[in-house]
């Protein structure tokens, strides 16, 4: 059976999340039930990471097993037909080797936050963004941010429902850049590591906000990371700022340089 590697692009709001729910929309379901109108049956489809309810994908990673040898653009296309009116696209499509996964393959994922900074509500970004009515210190965020480079244990940045084996992990990057747009100021944070725990990006976003309007200093990340323990740390911020930005793999699937 020829396997596919999928890239999707999704807007998350209507979704209970990435993973297949018995009674609840997801994005998994909905590209498996596109998958089932081209070729009858039951499909299962893996992704690179399983996004929580309301998060957004630019770049999310899957792949399928299909009967017949699709020609890419065409098994694009039909998916995007089918996937109809659901905010859901495939963007680009590859056949990979059998052995290839979308998972465990994958060596790096990036995830992009928005955070808007204004009073009056937003309209055009409602839903895309997380809105605070204060403008934020971005020097501090990124003195607080350093503190959390390289390996350590994330114990006090992951839910208390994260199942990975270890908090154990290694944040490669973590930039934050002010953006000015017709709607006014934003924050855009990009994080890069192998992997991420379960809420790590939403808790370092939500405590480093805290240091952007004063409540913490920078050094206070530091002791909340050093605390190990999910007391320490700050408020979770909201789901819908956050966009899994793309996934790194040895070699890239779609060929892109």
């Amino acid at each position: 059976m020829p396997r596919f590697a999928l890239k999707v692009e999704y807007h998350g709001g209507p979704f209970a999340g990435w993973q297949r729910q018995r009674d609840q929309p997801s994005v998994q379901g909905a590209v498996e039930a596109a998958l089932a109108r081209l070729e009858p049956g039951a499909h299962t489809i893996a992704a690179a990471g399983r996004t929580d309810a309301g998060v957004h994908a630019l770049g999310q990673v899957a792949h399928c097993d299909l009967a017949k040898p699709w020609a890419p653009f065409r098994l694009m296309e039909a998916l995007n037909y089918h996937l109809k009116p659901a905010p859901v696209a495939i963007v680009d499509c590859a056949q990979v080797a059998g052995d290839w996964h979308a998972r465990f393959s994958a060596q790096e994922r990036r995830y992009f936050f928005r955070l808007a900074m204004r009073r009056a509500p937003v309209t055009h970004d409602k839903g895309l963004v997380w809105q605070v009515p204060h403008d934020l210190d971005e020097d501090a965020m990124r003195a607080g941010a350093a503190h959390l480079i390289g390996l350590h244990d994330f114990t006090t940045f992951r839910s208390a429902m994260c199942q990975s084996a270890s908090p154990v992990k290694t944040l490669d990057a973590i930039d934050i850049d002010r953006v000015e747009g017709p709607g006014g100021a934003e924050l855009q944070f990009r994080l890069r590591a192998r992997s991420f725990l379960h809420n790590q990006v939403r808790s370092i976003v939500g405590s480093l906000e805290r240091v952007g309007r004063g409540a913490w200093t920078p050094e206070h990340v530091r002791a909340a990371l050093k605390a190990a323990d999910r007391a320490a740390c700050g408020p979770v911020c909201p789901p819908q700022g956050l966009y899994l930005e793309g996934v790194g793999y040895p070699e890239d699937p779609f060929g892109a340089d």
